[in-house]
């Protein structure tokens, strides 16, 4: 079978796509793509002037550590945008220090998981209005080690574990509820394996020689670009052949690299009985109620 690429991506034109986090990596890789197949893209991120660097895109700020700020670039989209076929839930923090988020949540949490679920319950209705809409919400192969049910001092690599699993539980059960309702909308995640962004920044020296651009003869299976690991994203986004309730990674070794296919994710992953208890406490802390029961 042939490998998917970019270049599988089919004709968007008349599409409208909103993409977190798309004034660099994994999300400006994903924007590009977007945009030369014809949609109209709003790249919703903080650094709005970066974001601008894709002609003719329209910037919405965002800043998923902000429920005011959620609540603002929802209501901008929603009054401009006649429709919106594509959500695409890219942006996120990892490895960083013990922090709050505007609204008091810890940072890694509230920005991963709790402020994609608002934004995501902020736009629903137009999604849903919208004939053959997605969302895909990005993950990560960490969500293996990710556990909710921890109560322990902090440590940066745990809390982006747990952020992970956070949001393959809530596309999984977005699905279920999507389902429940019989519309056309659908909600799949994809992961990027082990993509040089700028993601990794903060993590060890050590981390960031074992995945670059340098060692790239050997470690070509460990890792790869950010071109390459905007794929899965893409491929879940636009893929006709793609179903709700799916995730899409590299093929590779321990899905660190490689051409994006359907993959399989954690046990934990697909608790129902976790995914529900997330959704209750996220519609709680955020405030944010969906229009899907479940």
């Amino acid at each position: 079978m042939a490998r998917w690429t970019a270049a599988d991506v089919p004709d968007q034109s008349g599409r409208i796509a909103v993409v977190t986090g798309a004034n660099a990596g994994l999300g400006l890789e994903t924007a590009r793509v977007l945009a030369a197949r014809g949609a109209t893209v709003v790249l919703a991120c903080r650094d709005t002037a970066k974001a601008e660097a894709i002609p003719g895109a329209c910037v919405v700020e965002l800043d998923l550590a902000s429920l005011a700020s959620i609540r603002a670039a929802a209501e901008t989209i929603r009054s401009t945008c006649p429709r919106l076929d594509l959500l695409i839930n890219n942006a996120g923090v990892m490895n960083v220090p013990f922090q709050h988020t505007e609204d008091g949540f810890e940072l890694t949490f509230g920005t991963n998981h709790l402020g994609h679920f608002a934004f995501t319950g902020l736009l629903l209705e137009q999604l849903l209005r919208t004939a053959g809409s997605r969302v895909v919400t990005v993950t990560s192969n960490a969500h293996r080690r990710g556990r909710l049910d921890v109560d322990q001092e902090y440590d940066a690599g745990a809390a982006y574990d747990r952020s992970k699993l956070a949001n393959l539980l809530f596309a999984y059960e977005l699905q279920h509820r999507l389902e429940a309702v019989g519309g056309t909308t659908a909600s799949l995640a994809a992961h990027p394996g082990n993509a040089r962004t700028d993601l990794w920044r903060t993590s060890s020296r050590l981390e960031r020689v074992l995945i670059g651009r340098a060692l790239r003869p050997v470690n070509f299976w460990l890792a790869q670009d950010a071109r390459r690991g905007a794929l899965p994203q893409l491929r879940a986004a636009t893929d006709k052949s793609a179903r709700g309730g799916e995730c899409y990674g590299p093929d590779g070794w321990f899905q660190y690299a490689g051409s994006p296919v359907k993959v399989r994710t954690s046990p934990s992953s697909y608790d129902r009985e976790a995914a529900k208890r997330l959704w209750t406490l996220s519609e709680q802390l955020t405030e944010v109620s969906y229009p899907v029961t479940a």
